[in-house]
């Protein structure tokens, strides 16, 4: 499987929607806590251009948030992008 990296809060409720999903499918997660490292949110909002969590890798492709992962799955895209 590719390797899923997610940055996350503590009291974020896509986040948890977006592990969810992605456990469904079998999918263990490298979780980055911007709320514990400050820094690394600079470091997420460079790479992302975005401020907002969750910001998902798949692989080398930034996915965006939740609702662009649902999406991805709702189209039947996301099993192929994670490699199953």
């Amino acid at each position: 499987m590719t390797k899923v990296l997610m940055y996350t809060t503590a009291i974020c409720p896509f986040c948890v929607n977006a592990k969810r999903l992605l456990a469904s499918k079998g999918v263990e997660v490298e979780e980055i806590r911007v709320d514990r490292e400050p820094a690394l949110r600079k470091k997420m909002m460079a790479d992302s251009g975005q401020q907002t969590v969750p910001q998902i890798w798949i692989g080398d492709r930034h996915v965006g948030g939740f609702t662009d992962l649902w999406a991805l799955d709702k189209r039947g895209e996301l099993d192929a992008l994670l490699g199953g």
